[in-house]
């Protein structure tokens, strides 16, 4: 609209031929306006992911400042488009709308609850945007647009539940948040621990803002677990979930699925023990890891928030775009979709590809936090499928 008034003042000051002129730089002027490719990120920084969210951001900024700063995309240079998508399904509608119809991107990339990824999808199948979804989450949204580079429940219950059997447990407890994330992975865990051989003596689910898990834990210890396994909203709910279980004392071993790395720092002494699941480790003893860290500090300082597996895939997914653009030669949609199933990215997590059935193979972690918060490799899983996934699409 800017250049259509230009023209207009042109015309009137200058007349018909200084008009023509500028009508003729028009085509130009627009191509420079849209030499930049804008990512998308609707993520969670208020609500039950806002503890979690800004180390998102982070992640993706460094990965834009690596890319702009080798030459951009294409030639392009990169921009990032952050929204607050409120952690839920109507906040990730209005995020999704106006970063697609008024901010025009090109794609999105976002770490989000389950509740704002389903609310999100109309929108992208509206606006015909590609959609790289970077949490781990229980698996199996398929959407033509949609790709997904975080771990689904094959790859992430096996390595605590079979640790917990091995040390004798047979009963579990489970709880989770009351939505798509809490249900969809702890009903993978309970059919998991059956086939097994173990005995699931309850699962519980509150809403995902609950921060009084009094009940439910009075309820863990008339059961008596072994051990018990939580599923509950990335960020605020994990927190004052495992705060109040240590505080009541409880004994029973302590799985948690969706805990990340850095919310494990948060809670320090409060998770000391917890066994989490995780497809990065911020020490994961490679060379493409120390190189990534070192690059965090290096760009954040002090102000850096603890890179954990819910960021990293954010990286990894501004890299895949990238591949998938260069390889398609185009910011197309169509192309750049059919594209990402077949390019790779080795960063801090080893080789990620979104070539199983719109999921990546990945490296899992068995991990357990520390009493200073820090997380203690205690095994890898080299490979693990995703499993059936989004096999019609």
């Amino acid at each position: 609209m800017r250049y259509q008034a230009s023209s207009r003042a042109a015309l009137l000051k200058f007349g018909t031929g200084a008009a023509i002129v500028v009508l003729a730089m028009l085509p130009g002027l627009a191509a420079q306006a849209q030499e930049v490719i804008k990512i998308g990120i609707p993520t969670g920084l208020s609500g039950a992911n806002s503890v979690v969210a800004p180390s998102v951001v982070q992640s993706a900024e460094l990965a834009v400042d690596e890319i702009n700063a080798a030459g951009g995309i294409l030639g392009k240079k990169v921009a990032l488009e952050v929204a607050d998508d409120g952690s839920g399904a109507a906040g990730a509608q209005k995020a999704a709308d106006s970063l697609i119809f008024q901010k025009k991107v090109n794609v999105l990339i976002s770490m989000q609850t389950s509740a704002a990824r389903n609310g999100m999808l109309p929108v992208v199948t509206r606006g015909k945007v590609p959609y790289i979804y970077t949490s781990l989450y229980e698996g199996r949204s398929c959407n033509k647009y949609l790709y997904a580079d975080g771990a689904v429940p094959e790859q992430m219950v096996g390595p605590i539940v079979d640790h917990f059997m091995s040390d004798n447990a047979k009963t579990f407890f489970l709880v989770g948040s009351d939505y798509a994330f809490g249900r969809g992975m702890l009903a993978f865990t309970k059919s998991y621990i059956e086939k097994k051989g173990g005995k699931v003596v309850g699962d519980e689910y509150q809403p995902m803002d609950a921060t009084d898990w009094t009940a439910i834990i009075s309820k863990m210890r008339s059961a008596n677990p072994d051990a018990v396994i939580f599923s509950t909203a990335g960020g605020a709910p994990n927190v004052t979930l495992q705060k109040q279980y240590k505080a009541a004392g409880m004994k029973a071993q302590v799985g948690n699925l969706s805990v990340d790395e850095g919310t494990a720092k948060s809670m320090a002494a409060d998770a000391d023990g917890v066994f989490i699941s995780a497809s990065f480790l911020t020490n994961i003893d490679t060379p493409a890891n120390k190189k990534f860290m070192a690059a965090m500090k290096a760009k954040f300082g002090d102000k850096l928030l603890t890179p954990n597996d819910l960021s990293v895939p954010q990286y990894d997914a501004v890299y895949l775009y990238k591949a998938a653009v260069e390889k398609a030669k185009s910011t197309s949609a169509d192309a750049v979709v059919e594209a990402l199933a077949t390019v790779q990215f080795d960063g801090p997590r080893g080789k990620v590809q979104m070539n199983a059935q719109r999921h990546a193979p990945l490296t899992m972690y068995l991990g357990q936090v520390q009493s200073d918060g820090s997380v203690k490799i205690v095994k890898s899983f080299p490979n693990v499928s995703p499993g059936e996934q989004c096999p019609k699409l």
